[in-house]
């Protein structure tokens, strides 16, 4: 039987449905960008609210759906732009039918953003205009130059990123800071762009360096700032360790600046990482004015150096970073066998006793110096002290040579000695005397310890 083929025209929709309903009207809606915070970029962000909002209500079959805005961010990823991410979320809460923007540009300069985003928005058949390029992205004729342009754009975005890491560099070479104050305790910029110091923030700094020096560790420096509310170069309250060590390491307190310290490894996600030699660094000396003179700022960096050495010759991992004043930390060492001597508490008995790390091992005794109880220790520290205060005169001529030829740490060291073994000795424990003073204590048995002081001194005591 021969196969037979009829065709059916097509009906026009008003023959094939005589009750065509009224026409839909999309819901479109508009995402506008400017990539910086500069004046003059800002008011061409406010002419595209404006625009997009005439060019919507000026068309009879869109109905506004919204107009998303960010301002001052870059396009190179969409993380912090808010007004695009909540764009997305409408878009699949099935509150938009369509999206315009200017250009590939203003909606993403990252390929894989521009790409994945589209055909999400594309699969919820939810078309971008993109007026410059005259591309509709539900049109199939356009995905192929859509994709092009995509990555034009993002090629783009990289050129402006090394345009501006050229430009920043040459400053850098010509000695020229490039330093946000907003986020950097001390400063300020004059209408010149200079550095100039900002009092109120200066006294903070000039604190922190003046507690390091006497004594006081960098957990205790920032919990003294936070119980006083002292604010930061934000106004925060919040002060961390870590924070009072990046200020007490920071060599523009001093006047100097070094520069290119960290470096954007990807242009996409704008990730920072340390400079480790990667890209050319320059030191520019005296470039401003400093709140701290050179001769601290170097104590300061020798004090690190000082702790670092003597964790390595020590084996340790840390150097007495609590909050609490606990002198006797981290310093007290075995005679027998050079292990640390650790503190132990029976808070229930009122007993505080040290001992040797090494003691027992494997469930053996491994080392058989004494257990030291906290109390005699204390009673040791008031003796060498004091036996140190009453043979000044065996220590003053080499304290004086070390404050006038010693390196910038010695100096102050020795002049704190000259200073405090000028009063009345002590009769009373004071925790922040011995961790001011105290180097290191060779526990030489229960009652017998070596107090090594920081200008050099030693002095053998039993109790």
């Amino acid at each position: 039987m021969a196969r037979s083929v009829t065709v059916i025209p097509a009906k026009s929709r008003q023959k094939a449905n005589k009750s065509v309903p009224q026409e839909k009207k999309l819901r479109v809606a508009a995402y506008c960008r400017v990539s910086t915070d500069q004046e003059d970029q800002l008011h061409s962000f406010e002419a595209q609210v404006e625009y997009y909002t005439k060019y919507i209500n000026e068309h009879a079959n869109y109905e506004m759906a919204g107009i998303y805005a960010d301002e001052g961010i870059s396009g190179t990823n969409t993380k912090k732009r808010q007004q695009f991410r909540k764009m997305i979320a409408d878009c699949e809460a099935g509150k938009i039918d369509l999206v315009i923007t200017k250009s590939i540009s203003r909606f993403a300069r990252n390929t894989q953003d521009c790409l994945m985003y589209s055909r999400k928005l594309k699969n919820l058949n939810i078309g971008i205009i993109f007026e410059k390029e005259h591309i509709n992205t539900l049109d199939s004729t356009g995905e192929l130059l859509f994709t092009i342009l995509s990555s034009l754009a993002q090629d783009e975005s990289r050129n402006i990123s090394e345009n501006c890491k050229w430009g920043i560099r040459t400053k850098f070479k010509n000695g020229e800071l490039h330093l946000n104050t907003y986020k950097f305790l001390g400063y300020d910029k004059d209408e010149n762009g200079k550095l100039v110091i900002n009092e109120e923030q200066a006294a903070t700094v000039r604190r922190i360096y003046n507690e390091f020096l006497w004594g006081m560790n960098p957990a205790q420096i920032a919990k003294g700032l936070e119980d006083e509310e002292v604010p930061g170069c934000l106004g925060q309250t919040r002060w961390y360790p870590s924070t009072v060590v990046g200020i007490l390491k920071q060599e523009k307190h001093m006047g100097d600046a070094l520069l290119q310290k960290t470096y954007t490894a990807d242009f996409l996600t704008k990730r920072q990482v340390k400079n480790n030699g990667e890209i050319t660094q320059v030191y520019v000396k005296d470039s401003h004015e400093g709140i701290i003179d050179k001769e601290t700022w170097n104590a300061v960096q020798e004090e690190f150096e000082r702790r670092e050495k003597f964790m390595a010759d020590h084996g340790l991992d840390h150097y007495s970073y609590g909050a609490e004043c606990m002198p006797f930390s981290v310093r007290a060492f075995c005679g027998e066998c050079g292990h640390l001597y650790t503190r132990h508490s029976w808070k229930s008995r009122g007993v505080v006793q040290w001992q040797c790390k090494n003691h027992r091992k494997d469930g053996k005794v491994n080392c058989k110096n004494a257990h030291v109880d906290n109390a005699d220790l204390e009673k040791g520290f008031i003796k060498a002290f004091n036996k140190l205060c009453e043979n000044r005169g065996k220590y003053i001529a080499r304290w004086m040579e070390q404050a006038e030829n010693g390196t910038p740490l010695e100096k102050i060291r020795a002049g704190q000695m000259m200073e405090i073994t000028e009063k009345e000795p002590l009769k009373q424990f004071v925790p922040e005397m011995a961790q001011l003073v105290i180097q290191e204590i060779t526990i030489l048995g229960a009652k017998k310890y070596e107090f090594i002081f920081m200008e050099g001194s030693k002095v053998r005591v039993s109790v």
